[in-house]
């Protein structure tokens, strides 16, 4: 089950789990579309391998699996 991480690794801003703009690898490692298509150049910093965009989670589904809230920041 994914984890739906609440927010972009890189800049926090907010993903929430309806959102188009986010991207995760294979380890879910979670960034907005904007850092990365941009800085990140669609691979991820952490494991190396490239992003996707997030499915989305039907509500019916979210209500009984909801999303992480958690927050996740890389360091440096």
């Amino acid at each position: 089950m994914l984890q739906l991480r609440p927010n972009c690794e890189n800049c926090d801003r907010d993903l929430p789990p309806e959102s188009a703009d986010a991207r995760i690898c294979t380890f879910e490692c979670t960034f907005c579309a904007a850092c990365a298509d941009g800085a990140l150049k669609g691979q991820c910093p952490n494991c190396g391998g490239n992003l996707e965009r997030r499915p989305i989670r039907p509500a019916a589904a979210l209500m009984k699996y909801p999303a992480s809230t958690q927050r996740v920041l890389r360091k440096g």
